[in-house]
């Protein structure tokens, strides 16, 4: 007889969704501004790092 294994369940998956939604919004938003094949290598790495670019500018915006 098989051993029965023991199935662990993840209750993160729905914020891995919507973090890959908010990576494609932001990836054809960075797409849709840059031209040529560079600038589309471009979009790919700002959509990744985007997080960073909204955090600075509300702790910039909040230093007034």
């Amino acid at each position: 007889m098989a051993k029965k294994q023991k199935v662990e369940v993840v209750n993160g998956a729905p914020w891995g969704y919507v973090l890959f939604m908010a990576y494609v919004g932001a990836l054809v938003y960075f797409l849709e501004r840059n031209e040529g094949f560079w600038g589309n290598i471009l979009a790919f790495l700002q959509a990744a790092v985007w997080p960073a670019y909204a955090l600075y500018e509300t702790l910039t915006g909040l230093m007034v």
